[in-house]
């Protein structure tokens, strides 16, 4: 059988998926003897969190509002596609952390809210006397670590017995876990800062992240994690410009796009070929990209390899929910930088809060952050609220949440004035957690889906949840599936 007779499905329309039909359908190179190509999308929009909308005579994103320029993925995919002219940089650095009872600049010289430098961190006030004196300690009579070689372990007591509690409170909790939407007392090191597990229990834990970041290869350092502020990018448009320009690239190229329609069950034959049960009916193809959140991919491998979907199902996930407001101009007067986190735990300074704690876990300035999004008269801003865990934005209806969450930011940022508007958005299920031994489950499901024929698994639930990591994974996975159909002919360089 020739490549361009074989047929591939691809389940899942997010930016996983849509990456991985674009690298089938031939990627930055078209090719006539690519596979025929069909993507499944249950909902009724392709792209999943990665959604604009208009709000306030402007476009914004509900979902992700741009992404790291240090990984490379996500960009080029933006120019292959006709749509890197539409990319706008970030108009400003810097953020600030809620501790102690108000907003604190973030410190320079930290790796995914390490510090790599003492002073900085001290003299910024976030960690208080005690907190930075434990950080001290580090620099001046470090701390053993009498741990021997692990092949993981939890982010958050690794870095507490190093540099301290407070640490762990005010910065890498805020960053990581507000990155993963869940907490660093069981996040996998392996997973999310590997650095960590690389450097010497002997000595001081931040002089050797400063020597690994400075003598490690180009693109060494997880995402998000540069001593300098990296450089992010949106799209003039909103995060939508990705989809509807992958969704015409790929219609071109005569992939089939059919949203609304969910892959029900999988069944193989006795040649190795594959029936996809949908909504609408059967699929017959000759491969599989599984490109869905976890539980999906379980229930459909269910029946070729239990032990691969019970894996699967270990993956959990976070829900969050977005709060998009916009302020009259010179209502809110915002401190440097493109936003703020807010430590776990930290509690409400609202008088009729009582002891609960806040509900916003960050905050971002968008017209500042975003300058394309700029207008005159108002001021965007957009809050996060939820965690793994935390489900009190769930028993909220949306005018609730609306009225908490401004009420939280008026006390923090000093609002002198209700929004005009806001718009909640709400996303169940959405970032897969990232425990302990992770990476070592992940594998698990590789190998397992390496003994079936012509299948490959992509997206956030396994190596990293970034959108460029999303597209890198997608893309992956089709190469992975192209090879397989075509026995190496079609590997990439």
């Amino acid at each position: 059988m020739s490549r361009s007779e074989h047929h591939v499905v691809v389940v899942g329309g997010g930016i996983a998926g849509l990456a991985a039909a674009w690298e089938l359908s031939g990627g930055a190179d078209p090719d006539p003897d690519a596979p025929r190509v069909t993507v499944l999308e249950s909902s009724r929009r392709l792209g999943g969190p990665l959604y604009s909308v208009p709000f306030a005579g402007r476009v914004v994103d509900v979902g992700p509002d741009g992404f790291l320029g240090r990984r490379p993925e996500a960009a080029e995919l933006c120019r292959e596609i006709g749509v890197g002219d539409r990319l706008r940089a970030i108009g400003a650095s810097g953020a600030s952390v809620y501790a102690r009872g108000k907003l604190r600049a973030l410190p320079t010289a930290l790796l995914l809210g390490v510090p790599t430098r003492w002073w900085p961190t001290a003299r910024s006030g976030i960690l208080g006397p005690a907190g930075s004196l434990r950080l001290l300690v580090d620099a001046v009579v470090p701390r053993t670590d009498r741990r021997g070689p692990l092949g993981d372990r939890a982010l958050g007591p690794l870095v507490a017995r190093r540099l301290g509690r407070r640490v762990v409170a005010a910065l890498v909790d805020p960053l990581v876990g507000g990155i993963h939407a869940g907490s660093v007392t069981d996040m996998s090191t392996a997973a999310v800062l590997p650095q960590l597990l690389a450097v010497p229990r002997r000595g001081s834990l931040m002089r050797a992240l400063r020597r690994a970041a400075t003598s490690g290869p180009e693109g060494s350092l997880p995402e998000g994690a540069g001593l300098v502020a990296p450089a992010f990018w949106s799209l003039d448009g909103g995060m939508s410009v990705l989809i509807d320009g992958l969704e015409a690239a790929l219609g071109s190229r005569g992939v089939a796009l059919r949203s609304g329609v969910a892959a029900e069950a999988l069944r193989r034959d006795g040649g190795g070929d594959w029936t996809v049960t949908t909504s609408a009916g059967p699929l017959r193809a000759d491969g599989l990209v599984l490109a869905t959140p976890a539980p999906v991919v379980a229930q459909l491998l269910e029946p070729h390899d239990p032990d691969a979907a019970a894996l699967e199902r270990t993956v959990e996930y976070g829900s969050v929910a977005v709060v998009t407001l916009a302020y009259p101009d010179g209502a809110v007067s915002l401190p440097p930088g493109t936003g703020f986190l807010v430590a776990r735990g930290t509690r409400s300074p609202l008088p009729d809060a009582g002891h609960d704690d806040l509900l916003v876990t960050a905050g971002t300035f968008l017209d500042v952050k975003w300058p394309h999004l700029r207008r005159d008269g108002t001021v965007l801003l957009r809050a996060s609220v939820g965690r793994f865990g935390d489900r009190r934005a769930e028993r909220l209806g949306d005018d609730e949440l609306s009225a908490r969450v401004a009420a939280e930011l008026g006390a923090i940022l000093s609002v002198t004035a209700p929004p005009s508007a806001t718009m909640v958005t709400r996303w169940p299920a959405i970032f897969p957690q990232y425990k302990v031994g992770h990476l070592l489950r992940v594998s698990g499901i590789e190998a397992a889906v390496r003994r079936l024929p012509a299948l490959a698994v992509a997206g956030s639930p396994y190596r990293g949840v970034g959108i460029p990591a999303c597209v890198g994974s997608g893309r992956a996975a089709a190469r992975d599936l192209l090879e397989s159909l075509g026995g190496g002919l079609l590997a990439r360089p």
